[in-house]
C-alpha cells in the first residue's frame, strides 16, 4: 500500500503537472456520458511509475467513486424529497472541488479530496 504524498519536497516535472492535472480534468467527461471515474483510472494505471501521479490519480479516483456514490444516494433520497436539495449541493462541490484539485496538481501541489472515501489504496 502506498502512502499519500505528503508536502513533496522535490521538483515535480512538468510533465508530472500536466498528467495529474489531466486525472482531475478527466472527470468532466461525464457531461459526454462517460462516466468521470475512466480518466483517473487511465492516468493512474498508465503512469504509476511517477509518485505523483499515481497519488493525484488515485486521488481523484476515489473522489469520483465517492461521489457517484454521493450522487447516487441523492437521487434515490428525490424519492424523500430531500434529494431535490442534496443532488444540486453534491453537483455543485463535486464540480468546484475538481476545479480546485486541477489548479493545485498545475501548481505541482499534491491534493486531498474532503468528503473522499479511499476506496482504493
Amino acid at each position: 500500500m502506498t502512502a499519500p504524498l505528503q508536502e513533496t519536497s522535490y521538483e515535480v516535472s512538468a510533465e508530472a503537472r500536466n498528467w495529474a492535472t489531466l486525472s482531475h480534468l478527466s472527470a468532466f467527461v461525464m457531461f459526454l456520458g462517460v462516466p468521470a471515474v475512466i480518466g483517473p483510472l487511465v492516468a493512474w494505471l498508465i503512469k504509476k511509475d511517477d509518485p505523483f501521479i499515481e497519488d493525484q490519480a488515485r486521488e481523484a479516483l476515489n473522489f469520483n467513486i465517492s461521489f457517484m456514490i454521493y450522487g447516487i444516494a441523492a437521487g434515490v433520497l428525490i424519492l424523500l424529497a430531500i434529494g431535490l436539495i442534496l443532488l444540486p449541493v453534491v453537483l455543485v462541490t463535486w464540480f468546484v472541488l475538481v476545479i480546485l484539485a486541477a489548479v493545485k496538481a498545475a501548481r505541482g501541489e499534491a491534493y486531498r479530496y474532503p468528503f473522499t472515501m479511499r476506496l482504493v489504496n
